[in-house]
């Protein structure tokens, strides 16, 4: 089982950016969760073996447009979607992600 897990932060502001919707999904296939951040902008959740194999692709995608609009922003970014492989069945992957009105940075840890 491998664990995904990341952090959304408000780079405008330096805060956490929690209720974000996301959504975790075979790239072009099955959706595998849809969930939340939690008000502390974190994302913890364990991808069973059904869905682990190192030749899939997945997709996160970070629902951020309405994130913005709540806050005033006028955005051109409504989502931040990241397309990645985890081809260690046993390991933690963290894709944190800075975000902005109209730019976002990721990167993975582990």
């Amino acid at each position: 089982m491998a664990i995904l897990t990341s952090h959304t932060l408000n780079g405008t502001d330096g805060t956490h950016a929690g209720g974000i919707e996301v959504i975790f999904s075979l790239v072009g296939g099955e959706k595998i969760f849809e969930t939340k951040m939690d008000e502390g902008g974190r994302l913890n959740e364990e991808i069973g073996s059904k869905y682990l194999d190192p030749t899939f692709s997945y997709e996160l995608v970070f629902e951020t447009g309405p994130y913005w609009i709540e806050r005033g922003y006028k955005q051109i970014l409504d989502q931040v979607v990241l397309r990645f492989k985890m081809p260690d069945p046993n390991s933690n992957y963290h894709m944190p992600v800075i975000i902005s009105p109209n730019s976002y940075s990721v990167w993975w840890s582990s």
